[in-house]
């Protein structure tokens, strides 16, 4: 991402202090197993099992949460392999289970302590947030505790925005009661969770040298992909905004090389792209843009719509532009827009944002409805933050 001036000093995730700057056995008379993905890596690409075998952690068994260990499964979706061919350990697929479920297999696999490495993105939807709650939920009832190896939020750790989720809508894309944009790591998300299950506080390797002013390209530290459409963190940025799209008829670029920063559909032309520039989105240059998506919604057909060029990332709001886009699209076709009411719902944590982008409700009054919950969120997630904000904590 042009514009941001790297750190000075590179940040320290979790599993590299426990693994690599550490003198111990991690987790030393403890059966372990590691609740990962491919973007768990040390700072010099060491995966986090190859770490922690390394460090001779006594490395029982891997848990996949969506897109797999390997990451190699699209969204929805999870990988089949019964054991991991790099390392020979057992793999236990945690997508879509229930607690009760993964109860079982935590049981299954003899462990003592579930470490939790997942590069999060920042967005409530994001799935990984739920995977941490539900193995938070599991491993009470059998025993394991739960540890999780912090690192930093892409989107950093100090706007809190979006809308709050309504625990009636609660789901896989969302456990709890917070807004779409927290601003906080997944070692943070563990203690918050934990006080609402009532359940024993995950252990937490924390981070070292992350600001939370700052977005991940600052930190030093390499950009994995946490899932296979999240190619870049300019992507991640902009996720938590144009994921809403996932939610109606027009397609957020799966299928191609630009996903969450290209929006199209067959029924849409360049006038599109015109609406967005009219708006001034801060941070973004729009352009008018094709596409035919290999894959998803629109495989194999000409789209049309606009690409989001990030200009000034420290700038940009992705859930005003998601609202944003969202207004264009009703204003300018409104016959053709559709949503995928269900699904949308979940992703919003409530009805009220679909009924007010088709009842017509100006964006800015969408945004300003949003503010007095979030600000409410921002009080109460003090307890459980780790790092500074604003030079406090």
């Amino acid at each position: 991402m042009s514009g941001v001036v790297p750190a000075a000093r590179v940040t320290v995730s979790g599993l590299e202090r426990l693994c690599v700057l550490s003198s111990e056995v991690p987790f030393a008379g403890r059966r372990v197993g590691l609740l990962t993905h491919p973007a768990a890596i040390t700072s010099d690409g060491r995966h986090a099992a190859h770490a922690l075998l390394e460090a001779k952690a006594d490395l029982r068994a891997l848990f996949g949460p969506e897109h797999g260990v390997l990451g190699t499964a699209q969204a929805g979706d999870s990988e089949s392999a019964l054991v991991d061919s790099s390392t020979g350990l057992p793999v236990y697929d945690t997508y879509r289970h229930t607690a009760d479920h993964l109860s079982g297999m935590l049981a299954e696999s003899r462990i003592d302590v579930l470490a939790v490495d997942l590069q999060n993105v920042g967005a409530r939807f994001f799935t990984y947030e739920s995977s941490l709650y539900d193995a938070l939920a599991a491993a009470a009832p059998v025993g394991v505790r739960v540890c999780v190896l912090d690192r930093p939020n892409p989107l950093g750790g100090l706007a809190v925005s979006g809308p709050v989720l309504d625990p009636a809508h609660a789901s896989f894309v969302g456990r709890a009661p917070v807004p779409v944009r927290h601003g906080m790591t997944m070692g943070e998300l563990g203690g918050f969770f934990a006080v609402r299950l009532g359940v024993p506080a995950p252990e937490i390797v924390p981070l070292t040298d992350w600001d939370a002013r700052s977005l991940f390209p600052a930190t030093g530290l390499p950009w994995v992909p946490p899932s296979p459409n999240l190619p870049t963190a300019v992507s991640a940025l902009l996720y938590p905004g144009t994921c809403f799209l996932e939610g109606t008829n027009v397609s957020v670029g799966r299928g191609t090389t630009t996903p969450f920063e290209l929006i199209g559909a067959p029924w849409l032309d360049r006038s599109f792209a015109e609406r967005l520039r009219g708006a001034a989105l801060a941070g973004i240059v729009v352009r008018e843009a094709y596409a035919t998506p290999a894959f998803d919604l629109y495989a194999g057909e000409q789209i049309c719509g606009a690409q989001l060029h990030v200009t000034d990332p420290d700038a940009v709001d992705p859930l005003a532009i998601g609202a944003t886009v969202l207004g264009a699209l009703r204003e300018g076709w409104p016959e053709e827009l559709a949503f995928r009411e269900r699904h949308f719902d979940l992703l919003a944590g409530s009805d009220r944002f679909r009924k007010d982008v088709m009842e017509g409700v100006p964006t800015e009054a969408i945004l300003a409805g949003w503010r007095d919950s979030a600000l409410r969120f921002a009080e109460q997630r003090g307890p459980y933050l780790l790092y500074p904000r604003d030079g406090g904590s």
